[in-house]
């Protein structure tokens, strides 16, 4: 069993593990307990009823946090011609085709989101085993394949994120930097819950939201009362 560290442990001293909280309450928690020496991720998980096995199951999607996350994205777009030149102008991080395939390829994933345009997706296509996984394939239903690259990656870097729920019926995702104020935490949580909640498919039988809890990349998790959610 892992031996957790004196500062988590001391976190969880003055923490009452039985309790709930209202998101306002639980980021003021979280933002004490974020003691690290480095800025600390804001993390949200959340237990959904959901079997995503099946298809009409499926939680995806995107949302905007209303103050960012706190993160430099590198956005990768795959685009030719005056698009490609567009990509650069509106300030992606990676532009071309076959060529960026090729990096892709080799390992260079070092970016956070992929835009293509449609006519690039014969080329993204083979692309699947290695960017699938990472969660970057890009999506016409998550505006990733888009005419549009320009708003694509404004909207990447001004703080939109994608979400996925997982195999086991789990969505986690950052939503800011402890470092944030209070009010800015509480209105990214806030967002990012409601589009979860938003996001209910079709096939969800019982209890949709089953657990939530906020947290700092190295502190306790604190849970949310799924009453004060608004679902």
């Amino acid at each position: 069993m892992t031996k957790q560290g004196k500062r988590i442990t001391k976190a969880y001293e003055s923490l009452d593990r039985e309790a709930s909280y209202t998101i306002a309450d639980a980021v003021k928690l979280v933002k004490d307990a974020a003691t690290c020496k480095f800025d600390e991720t804001v993390e949200i998980a959340m237990n959904l009823g959901v079997d995503p096995k099946h298809a009409d199951q499926m939680v995806r999607g995107t949302v905007t946090l209303p103050h960012g996350t706190g993160k430099v994205l590198r956005v990768a777009v795959f685009a030719r011609g005056d698009k490609a030149k567009e990509a650069e102008s509106a300030g992606a991080d990676l532009v071309g085709a076959e060529d960026l395939a090729e990096k892709i390829e080799k390992g260079e994933t070092g970016f956070d989101r992929c835009i293509a345009t449609p006519d690039m997706m014969a080329v993204v296509g083979k692309l699947g085993k290695v960017l699938g996984p990472k969660g970057l394939m890009p999506n016409p239903k998550l505006g990733t394949v888009t005419m549009d690259v320009t708003a694509a990656i404004n909207a990447a870097k001004a703080g939109q994120i994608e979400f996925r729920v997982e195999k086991e019926g789990i969505v986690h995702a950052g939503v800011g930097k402890a470092s944030f104020s209070p009010d800015n935490l509480t209105e990214n949580v806030t967002a990012f819950v409601n589009a979860i909640i938003k996001a209910k498919p079709t096939g969800t039988k019982g209890t949709y939201l089953k657990r939530v809890s906020l947290s700092s990349s190295m502190g306790p998790g604190i849970k949310l009362d799924i009453a004060t959610l608004g679902v």
